[in-house]
């Protein structure tokens, strides 16, 4: 109730300035010797153009900071967690800074007063990975001071958990070392999950377990530091070299659940525990041929060694080791001219990933997987008599090898934008894209792990690519007080991997993915943010629909959700003031129907000097916070779950930034490319 009483009060707050909007919307405003007389954001083919305001800058103390209080259309920014996600469900969301692929350390490190502006693609092209949604790249100034130290720290008051990062930076004439450090962990006794299952006998009696847990352990701890080299001449030149390394570990998760199987009752213990370690080795290299030509390439290497033991014993003991190992090389190279009237970009990629995930006990399998891909695009942008193009095509050639199953696979990507100004400020789009979009290797591993007494994960080394056809028109508007836009995007999956499950002769049940018809989805959505007093107050509201379509070899399922939220922020001189409520995202994919948690924030900061201090409030008055939902609706299986959060709710965090930096003016890189790979290919419970 009280997140649904907050989210009414900004509604109104975002209808009220309609007629204030017509009567001042060709003017000028002056107010408080602050002027504001150009579009904080400007349309592009691709997305937005976004312009923070200094008050913007000046309240936040890292990249986190500044993303959450712009407040970006279908992304959840949590300044506690540190973590950008899509709430829509389409895909991925990418960080670069100056077309740098970063991550938690350099967000944090990121000083907000040296952003000129944001470029926040939703519309990515050829030129991005599969799975990308969204691309927020932060632009900042190409000058740094000589040295700059600085560390974040947010641990939470109400739970055991926390991150905290140091990090700085050197100059030396034309080099820079940049060298930081990352910790963060948790400790939560507060997750508890309620589950009903329902299955259906091959005689059709319905066999029904109640899983509750009464006691739950949670631990992990993370440590991260990276070491980077850069060297640049101006512009003629970039050389980069970083090498970073990860290590995680769980050291003994646990839960203790309450079992109703029949009329049989008794207690259950699950157990996991986990390490992992990765080195990664990156080199980056930039050449500007000519005035209009430039060549980037791009290296990586990487390495995983994973950990893990898994332990239950409902009905009977079941356990099993996990010992696995993927090594990967990745290398891009981009040629780009900008000739007139549009600029010709082209590109190679090529991919090789070797994985080696030795499953012992229990759960005996030996899953030894070679991939090699190569992927070439090429894409033309440009402008013609008031009409924005961009052309693009992607091609991929994929081999698979595992064990005796093998595939050679072509994959094609064409996508083309048209973009028309159709008056100043508002802007008409329309995208075209066909994609191919590839399995996580977990599942087409073929390993089989036993989940509880009844239920079984079965990887399919046959699964192939599925093919997705996406149509997205947008209607945008942007002046110097508002940024609004209506949307409409449908999306057609043909052959998806989709859910299986079978049930065998002596009654278990298992879990499989397997190329099926189709999936659509429709998804229509409205936002709008609105300067109700410019550079002091600012309020947005976002909602829409989403009606999704699956459609098995032996099922049909169909699901209608709304989304919608909100948000404001007051910046009051040192103080700034932020709230913002979301009622989660729900959807319909395969056989599962799920939710994700509702999210509100409460936020107060204050500036002092290089320190600066925010207060966050999370899901406020709620003891007990539902972070998912989930039901399988398999006409064999019916399963209702319940994720509950004690932590996650009445949740207080502090953060503490502080920054120093002094010193002479130094370039800093201005990288395209970044390559990753995070895929330990590892079947999980």
């Amino acid at each position: 109730m009280q997140m649904k009483q907050l989210f009414l009060f900004f509604v109104i707050l975002c209808l009220c300035p309609f007629q204030a909007f017509t009567q001042n919307e060709d003017k000028t405003v002056a107010l408080d010797e602050v002027i504001v007389n150009a579009p904080k954001v400007v349309s592009k083919a691709d997305g937005q153009m976004i312009y923070p305001t200094d008050a913007q800058k000046d309240a936040s103390n890292n990249g986190f900071g500044l993303l959450q209080k712009l407040s970006l259309p279908n992304l959840r920014i949590d300044n506690v967690a540190h973590s950008v996600t899509a709430i829509d469900g389409r895909g991925g969301v990418q960080l670069r800074i100056n077309g740098i692929i970063v991550g938690k350390e350099e967000m944090l490190a990121l000083d907000p007063k040296l952003i000129s502006k944001i470029d926040f693609v939703d519309n990515p092209g050829v030129r991005y990975g599969e799975d990308v949604a969204y691309v927020i790249n932060i632009i900042t100034k190409r000058d740094d001071t000589g040295y700059t130290l600085g560390a974040d720290v947010t641990p939470t008051l109400t739970s055991w958990q926390g991150d905290g990062t140091v990090y700085g930076k050197w100059n030396h004439k034309k080099s820079e070392f940049t060298l930081s450090y990352n910790f963060s962990g948790h400790q939560l006794k507060g997750i508890k999950a309620t589950e009903l299952a329902e299955y259906t006998l091959n005689n059709d009696d319905i066999y029904a377990i109640e899983r509750d847990d009464v006691e739950t352990l949670r631990k992990a701890r993370s440590h991260d530091v990276k070491l980077t080299y850069n060297l640049a001449d101006s512009t003629a030149y970039v050389f980069q070299a970083s090498l970073s390394e990860s290590l995680n570990k769980t050291p003994g998760n646990y839960s203790i659940k309450d079992i109703i199987d029949g009329t049989n009752r008794y207690r259950s213990t699950n157990k996991e525990s986990g390490k992992s370690n990765s080195p990664v080795l990156d080199l980056y290299f930039f050449r500007q041929l000519t005035p209009r030509q430039s060549v980037t390439a791009n290296a990586v290497g990487t390495y995983i060694a994973t950990k893990s033991s898994n332990y239950y014993d409902e009905g009977a003991p079941y356990q099993y080791d996990v010992n696995g190992k993927t090594v990967s090389a990745l290398s891009e190279m981009v040629y780009e001219n900008r000739l007139n009237p549009f600029t010709l970009s082209a590109g190679v990629n090529y991919r090789y990933k070797y994985t080696n995930n030795d499953y012992t006990g229990d759960a005996f399998a030996l899953t030894e997987l070679n991939q090699n891909s190569v992927y070439a695009f090429s894409e033309i942008k440009g402008w013609l008599k008031g009409l924005r193009y961009s052309l693009g095509l992607g091609t991929s050639y994929i081999h698979y090898k595992q064990n005796e199953h093998n595939y050679d696979f072509w994959t094609f990507r064409p996508k083309a934008t048209l973009a028309y100004g159709i008056m100043n400020g508002m802007q008409l789009n329309y995208t075209f894209e066909m994609k191919d979009r590839a399995s996580r290797i977990a599942m087409i591993s073929d390993a089989t792990i036993q989940t509880n007494s009844m239920e079984y994960i079965v990887g399919n080394p046959s699964l192939k690519p599925s093919r997705d056809t996406e149509h997205t028109l947008r209607l945008s508007y942007n002046d110097e007080r508002w940024s609004a836009f209506a949307e409409g995007f449908y999306r057609h999956c043909n052959k998806p991997n989709m859910a299986l499950y079978e049930r065998t002769a002596d009654d278990k049940f298992i879990y499989t993915q397997i190329n099926q018809k189709a999936i659509n989805v429709l998804h229509t959505m409205a936002y709008a943010s609105y300067w109700m007093t410019p550079e002091k107050l600012q309020i947005n509201a976002y909602g829409g629909m989403m009606r999704c379509f699956n459609y098995g070899y032996d099922y049909t399922h169909c699901y209608t959700s709304w989304f919608c939220s909100a948000g404001i922020t007051a910046y009051l001189g040192k103080f700034t003031l932020l709230a913002y409520a979301d009622n989660g995202f729900r959807f319909l994919e395969g056989e599962t129907k799920a939710y994700n948690g509702a999210n509100t924030i409460l936020q107060c900061s204050y500036n002092y000097g290089d320190w600066q201090f925010s207060l966050t409030w999370s899901n406020p008055f709620i003891n007990s916070y539902k972070s998912t939902e989930s039901e399988i609706l398999n006409r064999n299986l019916y399963k209702h779950m319940v994720h509950y959060s004690r932590d996650g709710g009445n949740s207080l965090s502090l953060n503490i930034s502080w920054r120093l930096s002094k010193g002479r003016e130094h370039q800093s890189a201005d990288k395209t490319i970044n390559l990753s790979d995070t895929d330990n290919g590892i079947i999980t419970r």
